[in-house]
């Protein structure tokens, strides 16, 4: 269809009021489905209405119920709390009044211990504290004797090694030379002896030897004939008769003064000069040798002061000897009064070590209480204990 037909269409009124007519038709049809369509949402509205109203009073259902639930939740908290508060309170209170009957108990328990335990130690270390004393005196008592035995050094003086005649006096120079070389206790001059025989001199030494006799009886009148002698024939006579008195002399003396128990098994025959003991050596050489067979030593001023300082030697180890047994006797007495002082301390240590812990113990009772109180004062109840608990914990 052309432009111009199309003109001539809409210039037609015929054409124009049926095209109206059809346009109205439309908008009756679309009118009539508008309303349709209205009525519908309009029923569907009031259905959403209906339904919202019962979905309100249903929530106001819920709410008055969730209302109603919950004041009874909380009064049954409030009576709750308050029921466990009480409870804690009267346990707290039982707890506190125990532990403070439990802390005077054992505090009066713990002075009456120390008390009894001080006194008793003080007694006790009062009384090795005296016996110490004891003990050290008498140790101090045996030094001093050691200490004047040690001192007690004597001159080796040879006094009396004149070879004149008129100076050999036997007795007396051996009581000189004794005197000189041992203490006093150590000899006893002219001692009479178990047989009857009375020594010259008897040496205490200890066993073994045991004591030991020196006999000064010299046959002096036969060395004087030897010594007088002028001729060869006469020095050989006087010689052989000298030494038949030194046989006989050295035998005398093994009999009279080696006796079995009570002296030593020998004896000295002490000769009064150098020049004799010189002599005898030198020209009976075989009588200094049966002397030995006997055993009876020959000694002279010289080798007599020898011996007797060696006698010195062990009466002085002897006497030492026995002073040292006494301090070790006294030193066993204060090693074992040390040991009893020893362990009086470590049970006083004990004591005290006990008496800490329960003074510790209660300090920590005390500030777990004092904590308690002080949460029941601020009202923190978070986290209650069990009394289960609370025991397994002290």
């Amino acid at each position: 269809m052309s432009r111009a037909e199309i003109e001539a269409l809409i210039a037609d009124p015929l054409v124009v009021a049926g095209i109206a007519a059809v346009v109205v038709a439309i908008l009756a049809v679309l009118l009539v489905a508008a309303m349709l369509r209205a009525g519908r949402q309009s029923r569907a509205l009031a259905a959403q209405l209906a339904r919202l109203g019962a979905g309100q009073a249903q929530l106001a259902g819920n709410l008055q119920m969730v209302s109603d639930t919950q004041s009874n939740a909380q009064l049954h908290l409030v009576q709750t709390v308050e029921a466990r508060l009480a409870d804690v309170q009267g346990r707290m209170n039982d707890r506190l009044a125990d532990n403070a009957a439990r802390s005077a108990r054992a505090l009066s328990d713990m002075q009456e211990r120390m008390r009894d335990t001080l006194h008793g130690q003080g007694e006790k270390t009062t009384n090795s504290l005296t016996q110490l004393r004891e003990r050290l005196s008498v140790i101090d008592r045996a030094q001093d004797n050691i200490a004047k035995l040690s001192g007690d050094v004597l001159s080796l003086q040879d006094i009396l090694s004149n070879k004149q005649r008129r100076g050999l006096f036997g007795e007396i120079q051996l009581a000189d030379i004794v005197g000189q070389a041992l203490p006093a206790g150590g000899y006893t001059l002219q001692k009479t002896l178990s047989n009857g025989k009375r020594a010259d001199c008897l040496v205490h030494l200890p066993q073994p030897p045991g004591p030991i006799v020196i006999d000064a009886k010299f046959p002096f009148e036969a060395f004087e004939r030897f010594a007088a002698a002028e001729t060869k024939e006469e020095a050989a006579r006087a010689l052989a008769s000298l030494g038949q008195a030194v046989r006989k002399h050295i035998r005398d003396i093994a009999e009279r003064y080696i006796i079995e128990g009570e002296t030593a098994d020998g004896a000295i025959m002490f000769l009064p000069s150098e020049a004799i003991y010189a002599e005898l050596h030198a020209r009976l050489p075989e009588v200094v040798r049966e002397g030995f067979a006997q055993r009876v030593w020959i000694v002279s001023p010289t080798t007599c002061m020898a011996t007797l300082n060696t006698m010195r030697a062990i009466l002085k180890d002897a006497r030492m000897a026995e002073q040292a047994g006494a301090i070790r006797r006294e030193l066993g007495l204060l090693h074992a009064d040390c040991e009893r002082l020893v362990a009086r301390v470590g049970n006083l240590d004990r004591h005290f070590a006990q008496a800490r812990k329960d003074v510790d113990e209660i300090l920590i009772s005390g500030e777990r209480a004092g904590k308690r109180a002080s949460r029941l004062h601020a009202f923190d109840f978070d986290e209650a204990e069990s009394p289960a608990d609370i025991e397994a914990r002290g």
